[in-house]
């Protein structure tokens, strides 16, 4: 149908590749063991977003470019490694502040937590999603996995390669859809559960944000393939 094939294996190898541990599952998880769990599928439908970014342009053969031209993967890898590094300072500089504001956890990309328990990093959710975004689509290697991955399912004779492209990407899409936000309830509940303190909410942050930067240093390592 559409001139795709092996459908069940292209569902059951994306779920897999999903469940892979990255820089996307990392931001989903900090934000609703912080925030809570809106916070975490805030972040997780940025990601959805940006996902769809590189469906489009990959269907549309954009991301050939990417693949084909060091000069903008090198653009495109060195501006994506920058925010994630970026990001993960941010969250390495949280900090508690009991002298001024009562044991409220400040993150230098948002606001203040409403109290010492919760110890959330209180970004807007339009600022969380924005994050997401940003930290998958200016990431290259989503848009090569893409190119790598996707055609292996689309038959060579198919009559309209960017339709059936499209909709193997919105199937894969879907399905991270239904990891990342579980992923993101799931977190909540446990820190819920655990009664996660601010202290180890706060390190909890940081460590994710050194995380990131190692992230980021890799990414501004990697080679075109």
């Amino acid at each position: 149908m559409f001139g795709i094939h092996d459908l069940t294996l292209f569902v059951i190898s994306g779920l897999l590749l999903n469940i892979m541990p990255g820089p996307d599952s990392l931001l989903i998880m900090a934000r609703s063991a912080t925030q809570g769990w809106r916070a975490g599928c805030a972040a997780a439908l940025g990601i959805g977003a940006g996902t769809m970014v590189h469906v489009g342009a990959a269907a549309l053969g954009l991301s050939a470019v990417l693949a084909t031209s060091a000069t903008a993967f090198t653009v495109v890898k060195w501006v994506g490694a920058a925010y994630i590094v970026w990001c993960g300072i941010a969250m390495l500089r949280a900090r508690l502040n009991a002298a001024e504001t009562g044991n409220q956890l400040y993150d230098p990309l948002g606001q203040t937590s409403h109290n010492r328990f919760n110890a959330q990093a209180a970004l807007p959710y339009r600022k969380i999603f924005a994050q997401g975004f940003l930290t998958n689509v200016l990431n290259p290697k989503v848009a090569l996995f893409f190119l790598a991955f996707v055609p292996q399912f689309i038959d060579a004779g198919a009559t309209n390669k960017p339709l059936a492209f499209l909709l193997l990407g919105c199937i894969f899409n879907f399905n991270s859809m239904l990891w990342c936000n579980g992923l993101a309830i799931f977190t909540a509940f446990a820190s819920a559960k655990l009664k996660v303190k601010p202290l180890l909410a706060l390190w909890l942050n940081r460590a994710t944000g050194g995380l990131f930067i190692a992230l980021g240093a890799r990414l501004a390592l990697a080679e075109q393939h």
